[in-house]
């Protein structure tokens, strides 16, 4: 089952949206942590942490689960 995470923006850059979904604690740890763990974006693996993510998105991180990507 996956944890839905809403925005209010059109868009959030997944770096942020780790932050915001309480993967990490700092936007300035997104680059080390797309370095070192699986992230899957709809099924496709992604490292970018500038990647922007859309409402009905799915995000899998390797080790933390599924996301899903809502409007507020």
């Amino acid at each position: 089952m996956s944890r839905a995470v809403a925005i209010q923006t059109e868009y959030i850059p997944l770096g942020q949206f780790l932050k915001l979904a309480g993967v990490i604690d700092t936007g300035g740890m997104a680059k080390a942590f797309l370095a070192d763990v699986e992230i899957k974006v709809n099924g496709e693996l992604e490292n970018r942490r500038g990647r922007k993510l859309y409402p009905d998105d799915t995000v899998s991180i390797d080790g933390f689960g599924e996301f899903h990507v809502t409007r507020r």
